[in-house]
């Protein structure tokens, strides 16, 4: 079953891969909607309903420009995904300790049997 459409909450907002795409594509700075759609594969009211959606959680401000809307990214909005993200470092940090640990001690063994 679909997940209801959300734009109140960035953790829903970025759950869908294009928009995490444009995000990184807006990384480089601002670009028009015309050239975001031409990147993504996709008609320009497709992209624009993402844009939709990430400029309704604060993702990306927007301005004319003559006849274009040109997007950039305000990143300010990913800081708390960012803080939760990073309270995994340590989990991480671990399991790759314990993995290396893992792997010296077969290492060893091997090189025990092989005498």
């Amino acid at each position: 079953m679909a997940r209801a459409a959300t734009t109140s909450d960035v953790y829903n907002a970025i759950a869908e891969p294009r928009r995490r795409e444009i995000l990184t594509l807006l990384r480089a700075g601002e670009r028009p909607v015309a050239e975001l759609s031409e990147a993504l594969g996709m008609p320009q009211p497709g992209a624009s309903k993402h844009l939709r959606v990430l400029r309704e959680v604060g993702l990306v401000h927007d301005r004319r420009e003559g006849k274009q809307r040109v997007y950039r990214l305000d990143a300010h909005g990913l800081r708390a995904i960012h803080e939760w993200v990073g309270g995994f470092e340590q989990f991480w940090d671990e399991s790759f300790d314990r993995l290396e640990t893992y792997a010296r001690r077969l290492a060893r063994e091997n090189e025990e049997e092989t005498r």
